[in-house]
């Protein structure tokens, strides 16, 4: 099936990890995507291995400027914005709170939460005047069920959790569905920090913490979000959707 052809998507932290399994398996359902990163190799490099139906935009999420410079290069490159995915993501290293120094807890606020609220503001007026549209963020089982370790973290997506339900709400009307995926931990460039070192004895326990008894990978989270993308979750809206083995339960 081609459950996306004819759609346009921008999925931002596409370079690698979560962002990169969305933005291949976007494609191979038939959306042409935008690439977008603040690592432009390796978004040049994604972007390359889908073909013709990507472009690379290397995007810093926190600066407003450079999200709407993403939003038109996707508008003038393939016409229509259908799908924004709000994928990037920074953490702190697992540890005690008051340890968390403020410039790092500034780029947690900048990336998790203030980039939902700049994507917001470029996309919608275009989803509006083309009838409707879809918005993903991608949260997490911390802003659900936190960890010890991670506090401001786990705070950030618990905001993008309760920015997702209210813009729900709000742009309903629009026809404008607004989802986010709460993935439990995963293989991604982010996982030494969230464990606070990778080591085979971290990997065991985060792995008991889990029912399915492993981490999620992206195509775990891309195949979760290609559902909410498509027209098959047309009625679903303001969802924090568990993919997550189990961990929330």
């Amino acid at each position: 099936m081609a459950r996306l052809q004819g759609k346009v998507a921008i999925v931002t932290g596409a370079a690698s990890g979560f962002g990169e399994g969305m933005a291949k398996r976007f494609a191979e359902e038939g959306a042409k995507v935008v690439v977008a990163d603040l690592n432009a190799k390796g978004a040049e490099k994604v972007a390359a291995e889908i073909g013709a139906a990507a472009i690379a935009v290397t995007t810093d999420v926190s600066q407003r400027a450079e999200v709407e410079e993403m939003v038109y290069a996707a508008k003038s490159t393939f016409g229509r914005v259908d799908i924004m995915v709000n994928n990037a993501g920074y953490t702190h290293r697992n540890g005690d709170m008051l340890a968390v120094d403020e410039q790092t807890f500034d780029l947690i606020a900048a990336i998790n939460m203030k980039a939902i609220y700049f994507s917001t503001l470029s996309v919608v007026p275009i989803m509006e005047r083309q009838g409707g549209g879809v918005i993903i963020t991608t949260a997490s089982t911390a802003g659900l069920r936190p960890r010890p370790g991670l506090a401001w973290y786990n705070a950030s997506k618990g905001w993008a959790i309760t920015a997702t339900k209210s813009m729900a709400v709000e742009l309903a009307p629009k026809k404008i569905r607004v989802n986010c995926l709460c993935p439990v931990a995963g293989e991604t460039g982010m996982l030494a920090q969230f464990m606070g070192e990778d080591t085979p004895e971290k990997r065991a326990q985060f792995r008991a913490s889990i029912p399915l008894g492993r981490l999620s990978t992206p195509l775990d989270i891309a195949n979760a979000a290609l559902w909410l993308a498509s027209d098959e979750a047309e009625f679903i809206t303001g969802v924090a959707l568990e993919v997550d083995g189990g961990r929330c339960i």
